[in-house]
């Protein structure tokens, strides 16, 4: 008899660039995904109530004045060319004046920005480390006094309205046993010689420790306020893709082979499990960056958030398009992070 030849079929090796690739394709949908953005923005403003050069120059301006800011702002031409220079200018970052200060609005969301970003960043901070470990435990001990426990003050979280948790916080933490201040972003006597305008950063960078204390004071409470709901939604995914993943045949096997239960959940469990919590993160930081209007205005705290609702109870025309336009790309860029994030955690997903 002759032997018998056993054929090995090749496995195709995954292609070095593979990575790369997912990562330029997403990033060559943002184009498209940022000019739908400017376009909302751009119709949004000219289909809303009001003249914008009535709004620009006051109700007491002469028709000669108002005439000459149509024409400067070029709402005498067709509306295709009305949007191109709009676009002309965001790609310039020219973003116009604003009415009340006549500041640039690239100027004050250059100074206003950095607060918003510090406050979403640690609220997010708050919600991703509480969450994720609150959700891994309930996923573990299902059924458990403390899984229900946990999942009942999520459901808290998540139904409790952010400004009037702001107040009750500013009630019982500020005004009853005044740990923390009730408003503002760092005290009046504090000194703090401003870097790159992210006050925790600066006061670490100029080793000012009495002034990173004040920092943190003031942004406890509005961090708080705004982490419970992404905190919420966070460890209820987190428990049930756990519960999913913890299901797994390969999870079995690692049991059978008799490893511990926290190797097993660290080390095999917990990655699978992230890839869903990711997207929920993702999201939820970009809706921060917009959700925080009402804590910046129930705290003051002085970001983009409270500077835009001041705009639109001032009719700011210019201050609600500059405003609107930074949040929303900041969310889709937000969404290009969480995409590249997939494929670092999951490297598969880079050859689809």
């Amino acid at each position: 008899m002759g032997e018998k030849r056993i054929w090995h079929r090749k496995v195709p090796q995954e292609h070095p660039f593979n990575m790369l690739g997912f990562i330029i394709r997403r990033m060559l949908i943002v184009i498209p995904t940022l000019l739908g953005v400017t376009i909302i923005v751009f119709l949004m403003l000219r289909i809303t109530p009001g003249d914008p050069a009535e709004l620009l120059l006051g109700e007491r301006a002469t028709p000669d004045s108002l005439e000459a800011m149509r024409e400067y702002l070029g709402l005498n031409e067709p509306l295709y060319v009305q949007y191109g220079m709009f676009l002309k200018r965001v790609v310039k970052l020219d973003l116009g004046e604003t009415i009340w200060t006549r500041e640039k609005v690239s100027r004050e969301i250059r100074q206003r920005f950095p607060a918003t970003i510090e406050l979403a960043v640690v609220a997010m901070l708050i919600s991703c480390f509480f969450g994720i470990i609150l959700g891994i435990i309930s996923a573990t001990k299902q059924y458990s006094w403390f899984d229900y426990l946990s999942m009942v003050t999520s459901l808290f979280g998540v139904s409790m309205p952010v400004f009037w948790l702001g107040l009750m916080l500013m009630l019982i933490f500020s005004l009853t046993l005044g740990w923390f201040p009730m408003s503002g972003r760092i005290g009046v006597g504090t000194d703090l010689r401003i870097i790159t305008n992210f006050y925790l950063l600066d006061a670490v960078l100029v080793w000012d420790w009495n002034a990173l204390k004040d920092a943190l004071s003031h942004l406890a409470l509005p961090a708080i306020a705004l982490s419970t709901i992404p905190l919420a939604i966070v460890a209820r995914m987190t428990r049930s893709s756990m519960l999913e993943v913890l299901r797994q045949d390969y999870i079995k096997t690692a049991k059978a082979k008799g490893l511990s239960q926290t190797r097993i959940v660290l080390k095999h469990a917990l990655r699978n499990g992230l890839i869903p919590v990711v997207t929920v993160v993702g999201l939820q930081f970009g809706i921060l960056m917009g959700g925080a209007i009402l804590t910046e205005t129930v705290f003051a705290w002085p970001g983009v958030g409270k500077w835009l609702f001041d705009g639109v109870v001032k009719r700011d025309y210019m201050v609600i398009q500059g405003g609107t336009l930074l949040v929303a790309t900041t969310f889709v860029m937000v969404n290009l992070v969480v995409d590249v994030l997939y494929a670092v955690i999951n490297p598969r997903i880079s050859v689809r």
